[in-house]
């Protein structure tokens, strides 16, 4: 069937960041297409959580992408323990609203640390196992922020600005030896994390709302299907993307 091409069936998927937000609803996505997922992120509670909300069709491996010495180890145990990696989701990340002028060089190094320098790392220790195989895809996150000049974010949005250059230089080195990379610009999206922004500042979200076509936040689900698509057979011929996932954000006036 036509429809099988969008399935995940018999992958293995590793989640950075997987325990709340746009990353639980990554992996949620995940399983729906049939995918074994393995979650990572810095406090083991909030995965635990996460996995008894998957209803066991999730692992976890607590893991502070921060820690680049430790990358390596992570990669060779989730390979030990739960088979060859097939996909990847880069999707751990922090953020800072501050204004330029305020934001000091540890605060934006820390941003850059955790969104370029650590995606970097484990994309790449993925890569080395995934391009003799010939075989895996890749996402990256990058943000609004990647496509538009948002104010008082300026450290992550240099990051993820970086992670969309990043995503479409990695095609061309990757793509010839099998292993795709993509990557997804999330709009606004009801998380918890979103709903505590929102109830401080609702003029943010009118703002967001205006120019948003859609007139609505998008669901951690629609970033997790997205993902699924790009992960899957259907996008085979698709590498080096940004895909806004926004309700029409980025176009909108």
């Amino acid at each position: 069937m036509a429809q099988d091409v969008f399935r995940l069936d018999g992958q293995l998927a590793l989640v950075t960041g997987g325990g709340t937000g746009l990353g639980l609803g990554i992996c949620q996505a995940m399983i729906e297409a049939g995918a074994r997922v393995v979650m990572t992120g810095r406090r083991e509670d909030v995965l635990q959580d996460a996995c008894v909300q998957l209803k066991g069709g999730a692992q976890y491996l607590q893991h502070d992408i921060n820690d680049l010495d430790s990358i390596p180890a992570l990669v060779e145990e989730a390979e030990e323990r739960f088979g060859p990696l097939h996909l990847l989701v880069n999707n751990a990340g922090n953020h800072l609203k501050k204004p330029a002028v305020e934001t000091t060089d540890e605060e934006f190094g820390r941003i850059l640390q955790t969104h370029l320098f650590g995606a970097f790392a484990l994309t790449r220790e993925c890569a080395r196992r995934m391009i003799p195989r010939k075989q895996g895809a890749i996402v990256m996150i990058a943000s609004m922020t990647s496509l538009f000049g948002i104010p008082s974010v300026s450290a992550y949005g240099a990051a993820k600005s970086a992670v969309a250059g990043l995503t479409r230089l990695l095609a061309t080195e990757f793509s010839p030896h099998g292993v795709r990379i993509n990557a997804i610009a999330p709009g606004w999206f009801d998380t918890a994390l979103n709903r505590q922004a929102f109830a401080g500042d609702p003029g943010r979200l009118e703002k967001i709302l205006a120019r948003t076509p859609m007139e609505r936040v998008g669901e951690p689900l629609d970033v997790g299907r997205a993902a699924v698509y790009l992960c899957s057979p259907a996008a085979k011929f698709v590498t080096g993307i940004v895909l806004p996932v926004d309700g029409g954000a980025s176009i909108g006036f």
